[in-house]
C-alpha cells in the first residue's frame, strides 16, 4: 500500500483519499469488480473511514466537541451522515427534504443538532429522527447558536438577525443591523460579543447584554489603501471567526483576502491575499501558532504573526468547506467530489488519537513525489506584462517563462502596478457610485412594450388607458404602474387563441359604436374615389340612396376590401368654395335654386306635378345597378338565416 504525498514548502502532505482512481463509485465498483481486482493502485488503496463520501458533493463537514463523532451534509439526494471515528465506519445516514445551507450541533454527541436548509426551513433533528421544523421569514445563509441565552440566531437576505429561542421555543425580537444583507455572524467565545459580516463590505459589532450595536467596521477601506492588492470588484465579507483570547478575529472577504484585528484597533494588523479572487470559506486558529485559511481552489497555512506561508493544500475539486481536529494535524475538505479529501501533516500537528497508526503508516508506505508550488509569484500573460511595462524584463532571472505567460514576483508585480495605475481608490469609488445609480434605475418604472400575439389592439388599449388615468397618481404618490397584463387570472385571454375578439360581429359593434364610427369616418375618403371610377350616368345621387337601403354590417367590410385596392391611386385634389366633395360630376349650389337643380336632372329620372303644387320625383335605375343589389339582398338574407341556426344551435348546447 502507498499514500501520495506532496511537499510544497519543504512540509509533507499526505493525501489518504484524494487519488483520482480512489473515487469510484459503489455501484462502479461492484460492476467492474472483476477488472478492479488486477488493479494494483485499487488493491492497495487506504480508507480512513469507509463509506466517506457522498453520492455528488459534500457541503459542510464537523467534528463533536467530545471528538467521537463526524457530521457531515451533502447532496444528491439532500442527506447528513454521521460517522462514529471510534469504528472508523459510518454510524447512520438520514435524508432531508432540501439542500443543507449551515448546521450547528447542540449536543456534546451527535444527538442534538439543528439544520438550516436552503428552503427558509430550520430543522431540529434527535437520535430517533426529525423533532421540530420552523421557517424563517427570508432566505438563510449562516446561523449560531448563543448557549448563554439559548438562542438560535439566523441571518440571511434581510438586514434582521432572527432570533428563536430554544428554551421558550418562541422567536424573540429580531436584531435590525444597518446592512443590506448579512452573510455571515459569528460569536466570541470570551465575552460574547456578536459580529456580522454584511454584503456592502460592512462589520457590525453588537453587545449580546442590551442587544445594541457598539461600531461598525469597514476593512474595504484598509484592503484598498494595501498596494499589495488589487481588487476587481466590491468585496463582501464572506467568513468571520474569533479566537479563543478575545481580542483576536479573522474577517475574509469574497475577493480572496484574510485580514486579522485586534478589537483595540481599527486598523488590521496582518493582511493575507489568496491571489485567486475567490471567496475565503472557512479561518481555522491552530495551537501551532498557524492560520489555516481556504477559499473555493486552494487551503493556505500560513504563520498567525508574520504571515509567512507554511505551506498550501490543493484538491482536485472545488472547496466547499474546511475541517481540522481540533490540536491535530488531520484535515477534511467537502468538495464537489464523491469523496470528502482527507488530508494528514504530520509537521502542523500528531494524528488523532482515534487513529494514531496514521504516524506509522505514513513512514512506511509513502510514495515519493514532489510538488513545487510557487507562492510568492504571479502569473501574468505578455499583454499584461506589456501594460505594466515589464516587457523589457523578458529574458531575464527574473521572469520564469511557464506555458502561456509569465511568473513574476509578487512584490515587483504589486510595485509595478501601483506605479501604473496610482488613482485605483477613486477609480473604486466611481464603480461603486456606478452600481447604485444602476440598481436605482433598475427600480425605475418600467412599462414593457411587447405586446401579446392574441388581442394585440385590446391589450395595447389597456396599456394607455392605465397609463393615462395613473400619470396625476404617480406625481402625487409616487405609485406605480401596474401592468393589466401581469394578472394571471386573465393571462387565456391573451394567449389562448380561443379568446380572440372578433370585431366583425354585431355585438362588438354594439358595444363599441364610437369605433365603426371612426372606422367610417377615416374610410370616406376610399368611398369618393371609388365613385369617380364607377361608369357615367351613375352620379352621387344614387350612390347615396345604395348606401341607406345597404345593411351596415354588409357595407364596411366592401368597404375595407375598396380601400387596400384603391391605396395607390390615391391623389390630393383642390376643393373649392361651394363644390361637393367626393363626387365626380360636381356643381356648385351656392346661387342656384331648387328649380334650378329640378331642370338640370337627367332623362333617367321623371318629374310629375300635381294639381295642389306639390311634386314627385322617381328614378330609374339600370340593369346592372338592380342586379348587385339584388345580389346583396339575398347574400344577406343567406347571413341571416345562417345566424339564426347559430343562434338555435347555441341555445341547445346550453339547454343540455
Amino acid at each position: 500500500m502507498a499514500l501520495k504525498v506532496s511537499n510544497p514548502n519543504d512540509v509533507k502532505i499526505y493525501s489518504i483519499t484524494s487519488a483520482a482512481k480512489l473515487a469510484i463509485p459503489d455501484w462502479l465498483a461492484r460492476r467492474n469488480r472483476k477488472s478492479l481486482k488486477h488493479d494494483i493502485e485499487w488493491r492497495n488503496r487506504v480508507e480512513l473511514i469507509q463509506d466517506f463520501d457522498f453520492p455528488e458533493a459534500s457541503l459542510k463537514i464537523k467534528t463533536s466537541r467530545d471528538g467521537n463523532y463526524i457530521i457531515a451534509s451533502g447532496i444528491y439526494k439532500p442527506q447528513f451522515r454521521v460517522y462514529d471515528v471510534n469504528q472508523l465506519a459510518m454510524k447512520f445516514d438520514r435524508h432531508t427534504d432540501c439542500e443543507n445551507v449551515q448546521f450547528e450541533i447542540l449536543s456534546d454527541d451527535w444527538t442534538k443538532t439543528v439544520h438550516l436548509q436552503a428552503d427558509r426551513s430550520v430543522e431540529f433533528h434527535t437520535q430517533f429522527g426529525i423533532h421540530y421544523k420552523t421557517r424563517v421569514p427570508k432566505n438563510g445563509r449562516d446561523m449560531k447558536y448563543h448557549y448563554q441565552s439559548c438562542d438560535l440566531m439566523v441571518v440571511g437576505n434581510s438586514s434582521e438577525v432572527y432570533r428563536l429561542n430554544l428554551e421558550q421555543g418562541r422567536f424573540m425580537k429580531s436584531l435590525f443591523t444597518s446592512l443590506p444583507a448579512i452573510n455571515t455572524l459569528d460569536i466570541n467565545p470570551a465575552h460574547q460579543l456578536f459580529a456580522f459580516g454584511g454584503e456592502d463590505g460592512n462589520i457590525e459589532f453588537w453587545d449580546p447584554r442590551d442587544k445594541s450595536n457598539l461600531t461598525t467596521l469597514n476593512p474595504v477601506i484598509n484592503i484598498l489603501q494595501n498596494p499589495m492588492i488589487t481588487l476587481e470588484s466590491s468585496p463582501q465579507i464572506s467568513t468571520l471567526k474569533f479566537k479563543n483570547d478575545g481580542l483576536t478575529f479573522g474577517v475574509g472577504t469574497s475577493t480572496g483576502q484574510v485580514l486579522l484585528y485586534d478589537l483595540r484597533n481599527s486598523k488590521p494588523f496582518l493582511v493575507k491575499d489568496h491571489q485567486y479572487g475567490y471567496p475565503i470559506k472557512n479561518i481555522i486558529y491552530h495551537k501551532s501558532q498557524n492560520i489555516i485559511s481556504a477559499d473555493t481552489k486552494i487551503v493556505k497555512i500560513w504563520n498567525e504573526t508574520t504571515g509567512k506561508v507554511f505551506t498550501n493544500v490543493e484538491p482536485p475539486t472545488d472547496i466547499n468547506d474546511c475541517c481540522v481536529v481540533p490540536d491535530t494535524g488531520l484535515m477534511f475538505l467537502a468538495n464537489e467530489g464523491s469523496q470528502i479529501q482527507s488530508y494528514y501533516i504530520p509537521q502542523l500537528g500528531i494524528a488523532p488519537k482515534w487513529c494514531t497508526f496514521l504516524d506509522n503508516m505514513t513512514e512506511e508506505m509513502e510514495e515519493k513525489s514532489n510538488q513545487d508550488m510557487y507562492d510568492d509569484y504571479k502569473f501574468v500573460t505578455k499583454k499584461e506584462l506589456t501594460s505594466l511595462g515589464l516587457d523589457h524584463l523578458i529574458g531575464t532571472n527574473v521572469l520564469r517563462a511557464y506555458m502561456h505567460g509569465f511568473f513574476v514576483d509578487l512584490r515587483l508585480y504589486q510595485k509595478a502596478k501601483s506605479i501604473t495605475n496610482p488613482f485605483e481608490y477613486e477609480e473604486y469609488r466611481r464603480r461603486r457610485v456606478q452600481e447604485r445609480i444602476e440598481k436605482e434605475r433598475a427600480s425605475r418604472i418600467s412599462v414593457s412594450k411587447r405586446l401579446p400575439k392574441v388581442n394585440k389592439a385590446f391589450a395595447s388599449q389597456l396599456i394607455k388607458d392605465n397609463a393615462s388615468n395613473d400619470k396625476k397618481k404617480l406625481k402625487r404618490d409616487n405609485a406605480t404602474i401596474e401592468n393589466p397584463l401581469g394578472d394571471s387570472r386573465f393571462s387565456s385571454m391573451f394567449e389562448d387563441p380561443e379568446f380572440a375578439i372578433d370585431e366583425s360581429t354585431d355585438a362588438y359593434r354594439l358595444l363599441h359604436p364610437t369605433e365603426n364610427k371612426k372606422a367610417a369616418f377615416t374610410e370616406e375618403d376610399e368611398e369618393s374615389n371609388d365613385e369617380e371610377s364607377e361608369p357615367e350616368g351613375h352620379g352621387s345621387d344614387v350612390s347615396s340612396s345604395e348606401f341607406e337601403e345597404e345593411e351596415e354590417e354588409d357595407y364596411i367590410p366592401k368597404k375595407r376590401a375598396r380601400k387596400t385596392e384603391n391605396s395607390k391611386s390615391k391623389e390630393f385634389k383642390e376643393i373649392k368654395s361651394g363644390q361637393m366633395f367626393g363626387s365626380k360630376n360636381s356643381f356648385k349650389i351656392s346661387n342656384k335654386s331648387f328649380g334650378d337643380r329640378v331642370s338640370n336632372l337627367t332623362d333617367e329620372s321623371f318629374k310629375s306635378r300635381s294639381n295642389t303644387g306639390s311634386m314627385s320625383l322617381s328614378f330609374k335605375v339600370n340593369k346592372r345597378k338592380q342586379k348587385q343589389m339584388d345580389n346583396d339582398e339575398e347574400s344577406s338574407r343567406d347571413r341571416k338565416e345562417r345566424r339564426s341556426v347559430k343562434s338555435l344551435n347555441l341555445k341547445n348546447k346550453r339547454r343540455f
